[in-house]
């Protein structure tokens, strides 16, 4: 039995909890393909699943980590789409801090032409999260403006890039002013340090009244309300986090007068074929964006695969400036 390196949880608990171990590389299974990861993207929802709170979907791997790049090394049954050696990028749901990692032929791309892999490891889950919850239930449409609460994090640093792409006006909010720097160099504006300064007065003074049509928030608990306030009549909410927490005062009546929708979502337990409809859009619309570079994933750090703790540290300490990668081979 052929053994890789991987990095486990030992127990729920701190960053110190995960730790290196030797373990089988997994077998692709059908319409599957083994890709030998060369990176591996960190992300919150790993923050999560190693704290006990987001355990992995039935059936998937018990190994931290939603994003990969690499080679394909094997194929499984009845998998067509790609050839062993072929770089690719994949949105897993779980597995990706180890040496060898499946992933379904269908929610694999190609790695962008000039992209390194440790670049390419930054773009699925951030890519495939922005694209579903601002364009897809959040329909934000051209000359249209976003508002995204943690913008200088993975997921604001890329929603700030394809809404500009797409013809959209982009206000942040971040937590100091290097932060709002990084965002305003993206393309946001304006970029509001929300420990000095009140979002929503300046939304209602930067739009002239009118507030804001999408919203895109991870914050949630006491920003629930003050989002009401924000948003634009017709305006939509996406909630995909809740790092203030999960309840929250409201004033529904704000929701009832400005007609506004509030919706949310998860990713990593919907099915293949959801995500296989997310990897093909992207790759119409946004993998020309990313070969040309019109946008591209942020790094903030990379760190060796061994050291995963040191990068969930550096994910809670809230300092880092776009997306935390792992240099696996």
């Amino acid at each position: 039995m052929t053994l890789m390196n991987a990095i486990t949880i030992r127990e729920p608990g701190g960053p110190d909890v995960l730790e290196p171990a030797r373990r089988p590389v997994p077998d692709p299974g059908p319409g599957e393909v083994l890709v030998e990861v060369r990176a591996a993207g960190v992300n919150r929802p790993d923050v999560l699943q190693r704290q006990g709170a987001y355990p992995p979907p039935e059936g998937a791997s018990d190994l931290p980590g939603l994003e990969i790049a690499g080679t394909v090394a094997a194929l499984g049954e009845g998998a067509t789409r790609w050839a062993v050696g072929d770089r690719v990028c994949a949105l897993v749901p779980g597995g990706g801090y180890a040496g060898f990692c499946t992933a379904h032929e269908d929610n694999c791309l190609p790695v962008p032409e000039g992209y390194s892999f440790i670049e390419a490891a930054a773009i699925p889950e951030t890519f495939f999260t922005v694209w579903h919850n601002v364009f897809q239930r959040g329909g934000l449409e051209a000359s249209q403006t976003l508002l995204v609460h943690g913008g200088a994090s993975g997921i604001g640093t890329t929603a700030i890039q394809l809404a500009r792409a797409f013809g959209a006006r982009v206000i942040v909010t971040a937590g100091t002013d290097d932060k709002c720097q990084a965002c305003l160099d993206l393309g946001a504006a304006p970029a509001i340090n929300y420990r000095t300064d009140d979002f929503v007065a300046i939304v209602k003074q930067t739009t002239g009244g009118h507030g804001v049509d999408v919203i895109l928030d991870m914050v949630g608990g006491d920003y629930v309300d003050r989002n009401y306030d924000a948003a634009a009549t017709d305006g939509r909410i996406v909630q995909i986090a809740f790092l203030h927490g999960r309840k929250a005062e409201v004033d529904f009546s704000k929701l009832m007068l400005k007609r506004l929708t509030h919706t949310g979502s998860t990713l990593r337990a919907r099915p293949v074929s959801f995500k296989a409809q997310l990897a093909a859009e992207l790759h119409e619309k946004v993998w020309p964006l990313l070969t040309a570079r019109t946008v591209a994933p942020v790094i903030d750090r990379v760190f060796p695969l061994a050291q995963a703790s040191a990068a969930h540290a550096r994910m809670e300490d809230g300092a880092h400036i776009g997306k935390i990668v792992l240099e696996v081979g």
